[in-house]
């Protein structure tokens, strides 16, 4: 019997990916207009590359992107950061069906969240989209200094929350990290195809449910 229903925040309750994509894009544009002298795909392609190296969360990733003989033309940058933020917060907001979704399901489950985002930056979007108190726990990779990829972060929300695996279901849009790790530890697991950028094919994602809006949970009959 299910008691706790745990959630990835970026491509399951949000479409990190689209603000990502956009918000980059905006803030390209705004430092070409700026003074940048690059070409806008070759400025986006050297931006997500530094992504690629840095990671996708990395804070100061426009500062790398600018940097010239340890040089940082601050007027280019400032137009960037401003750029970026404004779109951030325009498509900053949970997937249609989080929120009633969420309602339906905490008249039953306990409700958590295990995310890799950093501390502040989970709390700032749960906290933008008024998401924060549907949740009783919220566990980030800094909160057990380990992301998915390890058992740490599943096991510090079984403790939590004092239920045994098989009790917990983890949906997530990310195989490796939301669904196999959690899955060997006995936990029930949902893939959020949906967000799944890796558009890992139907039914072989190793999941016990597979999911294509995030409405379908309330179908699951858990």
């Amino acid at each position: 019997m299910i008691k706790a229903i745990l959630f990835d925040i970026d491509g399951t309750l949000i479409d990190f990916m689209t603000m990502k994509h956009k918000s980059c894009e905006a803030a390209i544009d705004a430092m070409i207009a700026a003074g940048l002298n690059m070409k806008r795909e070759d400025a986006l392609k050297k931006l997500y590359e530094l992504y690629d190296k840095y990671g996708i969360e990395y804070q100061q990733i426009f500062q790398k992107f600018l940097e010239i003989d340890k040089k940082i033309d601050y007027k280019i940058l400032v137009h960037g950061v401003i750029a970026y933020r404004k779109i951030r917060e325009f498509y900053l907001m949970p997937y249609p069906g989080v929120i009633p979704t969420l309602i339906q399901l905490k008249k039953k489950y306990t409700l958590a969240v295990i995310t890799d985002a950093p501390r502040l930056q989970a709390w700032l979007r749960m906290v933008s989209m008024k998401l924060e108190d549907f949740f009783d726990l919220v566990i980030t990779a800094a909160d057990v200094r380990k992301q998915k990829t390890s058992t740490a972060p599943y096991r510090a929300a079984l403790n939590a929350l004092k239920i045994k695996p098989e009790e917990a279901l983890m949906i997530g849009d990310r195989v490796e990290r939301d669904i196999k790790t959690a899955k060997s530890l006995g936990i029930k697991t949902c893939l959020a195809r949906y967000g799944d950028i890796k558009k890992t094919e139907k039914g072989l994602s190793g999941a016990d449910f597979e999911i294509e809006d995030i409405r379908d949970l309330l179908k699951l009959g858990l």
